[in-house]
């Protein structure tokens, strides 16, 4: 049986703060109740990936990025066909695409957790802002899978009221 919730979290653990949504993922396994909630974690999105989204109610993809403003962000996803499309590595915009190209149908409600990062070199160690930022976003993802309702996630992403 597929659980309902889905918490994909990507990135590469050589790689300094590319590591932050594995480690949010480790986080989530040692402090939350995982009866409904099913953990992926990989190096990178693929167009596989989409087959994952089957049968979920809601679905939190997570990964370190350079672009956030504050020590992370969360915002609702819609599909879209972008230029990670014909790529090896995909945005989850991209896999929801896809999802929808192949099941013919709209994906379930999904989100992204961006964690800001600002090492990504092969052999770096998680940076002091990164470690800051992590423990943030931890506390964040706590909250939203103590109450995992699609109306509850939309409001936060639309009001970003974190």
């Amino acid at each position: 049986m597929v659980k309902p919730v889905l918490l994909f979290g990507y990135g590469n653990l050589s790689r300094g703060d590319d590591a932050l949504g594995p480690l949010l993922l480790e986080y989530i396994e040692n402090t939350v109740n995982l009866d409904l909630i099913e953990i992926l974690t990989d190096f990178q999105l693929q167009i596989e990936h989409a087959l994952d989204l089957e049968n979920r109610e809601i679905v939190l993809f997570i990964d370190a990025s350079a672009a956030c403003i504050n020590g992370f962000d969360f915002a609702m996803l819609e599909p879209a066909r972008d230029k990670s499309y014909t790529t090896h590595a995909m945005s989850p915009a991209a896999v929801l695409d896809v999802y929808q190209e192949i099941k013919k149908q709209t994906p379930p409600p999904c989100f992204l957790l961006s964690i800001k990062g600002e090492k990504f070199e092969l052999g770096e160690s998680l940076s002091a802002n990164a470690e800051q930022h992590l423990a943030q976003a931890c506390q964040f993802a706590g909250q939203l899978l103590g109450n995992p309702d699609k109306a509850i996630w939309r409001q936060h992403a639309t009001d970003r009221s974190w």
